[in-house]
């Protein structure tokens, strides 16, 4: 039998291998980018990211190549940054060149583009700027936002009690007090805490959130032009999200027939007040497309993100309930048990908020924050990035710095504690980012956060019959959000100890 067919086919594969490496070679090394681990072609540097940790793997790479250093993704170059100093150097003192929104595969599918979070351009600037001041509008009238986060924190609070002291896993319930804050904001309406709907809209957010954080969903950031093709749950992402825009957009739908362009009573209702006023203009940035998924950016930002944040807050009060104690020594100094915490008293709580910004800054829910993008070719730190470039500030790596944090790998409310007690912030605490593409929802989040965990600490005690250990609070850091180990605690109601005592 004749190989030679054979051995010419693969001297044939074997040159054009070399020939394609050469040029990739050559390619790699002409451009000005900081530096990295050589990539490999169409694969990029895959190999350098182990199965299921992308998040440590960056950290690594980071303590061999610097705080800021190139990663190729499949064929497109990643810029890194990895410490508060290049973080604050890009996102803050070059704001305007690494204001756009990166690519993020699992997601891009269905959002193309669209909504405050991840337009570009001149429509994301008049979206955010809409939005910003939808939000301030609203919660500055009658029913402003502090309003409705303590008239929930009240529902919480009953709930709660209806438990009579039986151990349970807060998951579902932090998600639904927290999600119904925003609920009232976008829609005008609370839903009861047993509505089945409202437990599938929840359940896709948590889904949608879970599945970019798997291995295969982390396999469709590094290498999307080829995970695209093959299945797996990074491939129901979209099915998930068009189900939740189907919940939304019916919810819109009902809005709009009692539509009053002169009361609006909600940010839909601002929104289609918008789009009427718009109407005629062909270039309008206010359409059903933005007006749907700016609502979903508003509920990723401000239910899965801050409930997360709660639940790994009480994980760690369990295992410190020296710090428990003092949250509650405080609260019934400040605010007692005749009325609901209100903001008001947080700048008279210097060691709450300390431990809620720690609470924050260890649980790092958010580790790779979201990617920026270069609006143009960009010097910085003397390489050239060029225009298009995604960027990822490591959001997890400030958050650890040990420059800017005494034990960055330990949960301590020190951080933000002076030596007279006081409250102290620092530059390097950036759970919502920085920069122009800070969270939109931050301030929302600040309340949340004090109003929920004051309420429930004012009123009850943390138990659990499972003994926890240091190792249980530290982040898993593997992929896009940080979750905690699912647990069941008690909470037991204050009331008959203060009573005791």
């Amino acid at each position: 039998m004749d190989t030679t067919w054979l051995w010419s086919l693969q001297l044939f594969l074997l040159i054009a291998t070399m020939l394609i490496y050469s040029t990739w070679n050559k390619m790699y090394r002409k451009r000005n980018l900081p530096p990295g681990p050589t990539p490999i072609p169409l694969f990029g540097n895959v190999l350098q990211i182990k199965r299921g940790e992308m998040v440590k793997s960056l950290l690594e790479l980071g303590k061999k190549y610097g705080p800021v250093y190139t990663l190729y993704f499949g064929p497109s170059p990643v810029i890194i940054l990895c410490d508060y100093q290049s973080i604050k150097e890009a996102l803050n003192d070059q704001a305007e060149e690494f204001s756009g929104r990166g690519k993020i595969p699992s997601w891009d599918q269905f959002f193309q583009g669209y909504g405050e979070s991840f337009s570009n351009g001149d429509e994301w600037k008049q979206l955010r700027r809409f939005s910003l001041t939808t939000l301030r509008n609203f919660g500055m009238g009658k029913r402003g936002i502090e309003e409705r986060i303590q008239e929930e924190a009240q529902f919480l609070v009953a709930e709660i009690k209806s438990y009579k002291g039986k151990p349970f896993d807060p998951t579902k319930i932090l998600v639904q007090c927290v999600s119904n804050v925003i609920c009232s904001v976008v829609f005008g309406q609370r839903y009861e805490y047993s509505n089945k709907d409202f437990h599938k809209l929840l359940y896709m957010f948590q889904a949608v959130f879970e599945d970019t954080s798997s291995t295969l969903g982390q396999l469709m950031t590094l290498l999307p032009n080829i995970m695209n093709h093959i299945p797996g749950p990074h491939k129901t992402v979209v099915n998930k999200l068009n189900k939740v825009n189907d919940f939304i957009l019916q919810r819109v739908k009902e809005n709009e027939k009692t539509l009053d362009p002169n009361s609006p009573r909600h940010f839909i209702d601002s929104f289609l007040i918008q789009m009427q006023k718009e109407k005629d203009n062909p270039v309008t940035k206010f359409h059903w497309k933005n007006l749907l998924c700016t609502i979903m950016n508003l509920f990723f930002a401000g239910t899965e993100t801050v409930s997360t944040t709660l639940r790994h807050g009480f994980l760690m009060l369990l295992i410190h309930p020296e710090i428990e104690e003092k949250l509650h020594e405080e609260i019934d100094r400040v605010v007692g048990q005749d009325r609901s915490p209100t903001i008001e008293d947080r700048s008279k709580m210097p060691y709450t908020d300390a431990v809620i910004h720690e609470i924050q800054r260890f649980s790092d829910v958010l580790p790779m924050s979201l990617p920026h993008l270069v609006m143009k070719d960009t010097q910085f730190r003397g390489y050239t990035i060029p225009k298009g470039t995604d960027v990822y500030p490591l959001i997890c790596a400030a958050l650890r710095d040990p420059k800017q944090f005494a034990t960055p790998n330990k949960f301590n409310p020190q951080h933000f504690l002076d030596d007279n007690g006081l409250f102290k912030s620092s530059n390097a605490f950036l759970p919502f980012s920085t920069g122009k593409r800070i969270c939109l929802g931050e301030g929302l989040a600040r309340m949340e956060l004090f109003l929920f965990l004051t309420n429930i600490l004012q009123n009850f005690k943390l138990h659990s019959e499972n003994q926890f250990a240091e190792d249980d609070i530290a982040p898993k850091m593997n992929g896009f959000a940080n979750y905690p180990l699912s647990y069941e605690f008690s909470l037991i109601p204050r009331v008959q100890s203060l009573l005791v005592l």
